[in-house]
């Protein structure tokens, strides 16, 4: 996957936080075996059109990311023994991994927090707006532990 990002420090240590921040919510909120590989291949995966976007448009905004990931992430995965659903699924992952509304399955859930961890660091994001995200998006338990944790929210 490093390959993907021609070297780009910043975009592979981004999916490999990612990755490992949903690894771990994703263990600790007991997921199934496969939803919990669904989920960490998504991860892996989540911004894999970043560097196209940067060429194509200037910019990763998330909809340009959704919109050209979804077809990157069926081309990376095509050679993998996967089931279908589960590609089909990793693609939805990755095409709606910017989309804080309709929310559905753990995996989508657990991606969106994982996500959000390392974009509000990466971003300096306010603790205000890390606070309110949180309280909208945020759902579950361990997800929220490690936000108040990492980012010293009021309990």
């Amino acid at each position: 996957m490093d390959g993907q990002y021609d070297g780009n420090v910043h975009d592979i240590e981004h999916f490999l936080k990612v990755w490992s921040y949903a690894k771990t919510i994703g263990e600790l909120e007991g997921l199934d075996p496969y939803t919990q590989e669904t989920l960490e291949l998504a991860a892996i995966v989540h911004d894999i059109a970043c560097p196209l976007c940067r060429e194509k448009y200037g910019s990763t905004a998330g909809p340009y990311q959704e919109a050209e990931g979804i077809p990157l992430a069926r081309d990376f995965y095509s050679d993998f023994t996967l089931p279908d659903q589960q590609k089909d699924r990793i693609c939805y992952l990755v095409g709606h991994h910017h989309t804080f509304r309709n929310v559905e399955g753990m995996d989508y859930q657990i991606l969106v927090e994982a996500d959000f961890l390392v974009n509000a660091s990466e971003s300096h994001m306010n603790v205000e707006a890390i606070e309110n995200f949180g309280k909208k998006v945020f759902k579950t338990e361990t997800g929220r532990n490690l936000l108040s944790e990492i980012y010293k929210l009021p309990q």
